[in-house]
């Protein structure tokens, strides 16, 4: 059957992520700076590490992500709030039906993802935001499912192509948010959605591969 992920006792993936962005905090209110009014990585470590408190190691992955997405939508609101509150819930809702999650189960969860994201935000890819990061990750993971590659080496895709994603949005001028206001004068930074969301996806694609196992 080859490699999948348990769903059971896995919340300790999300308690990673948590940390990464914990961690990162500083630096993404730096990258907010320089377009945006500069507290995106407060608003997120403030909403992520409310939700730490409330998950228990021994949870299941898609229970944890579920209170990371309902904690983010109802105690942080702003943009951010609901935004990576649908992203986790939509993850959620996909992952909550498979005790063991293939790569085709995590790919359907990804694409839920991402297209949540596009219809709530109404941003498309080349918007700068972090559409484009999760966009690229999206077609990446599948690239690598449709080459015939395992779970880890599909994570391992998402993780490039996520970093890919982000690291363009340097390239593009932001048609949406603050930055928007800036129009050109915005090209030639990173955006701190996009930022955030490779931190996200490649601590979760580093994590999750640590765990796989084999069917």
């Amino acid at each position: 059957m080859g490699q999948v992920f348990e769903n059971a006792n896995h919340a300790s993936v999300v308690l990673e992520i948590i940390e990464a962005i914990h961690e990162n905090a500083s630096y993404l209110s730096e990258i907010d700076g320089a377009t945006g009014d500069g507290d995106h990585g407060v608003n997120m470590n403030k909403g992520f590490m409310m939700a730490k408190d409330r998950i228990e190691e021994g949870m299941d992955f898609a229970e944890a992500l579920k209170i990371l997405g309902r904690t983010l939508v109802m105690d942080i609101g702003g943009s951010m709030g609901p935004i990576y509150g649908t992203m986790f819930s939509k993850l959620n809702k996909t992952l909550k039906k498979a005790e063991k999650i293939t790569k085709e189960v995590f790919l359907e969860a990804l694409e839920n993802a991402r297209d949540g994201l596009m219809d709530l935000a109404g941003a498309q890819l080349g918007d700068k935001t972090l559409v484009d990061t999760i966009y690229s990750a999206c077609e990446e993971y599948k690239k690598a499912m449709e080459e015939g590659k395992n779970f880890g080496e599909c994570l391992g895709a998402m993780s490039e192509g996520a970093e890919r994603g982000k690291e363009n949005t340097k390239n593009l001028v932001a048609k949406l948010g603050r930055a928007a206001r800036l129009g050109e004068r915005s090209r030639g930074f990173l955006d701190a959605g996009a930022t955030s969301c490779c931190i996200i996806l490649k601590t979760m694609a580093a994590s999750m591969q640590k765990r796989l196992s084999e069917e």
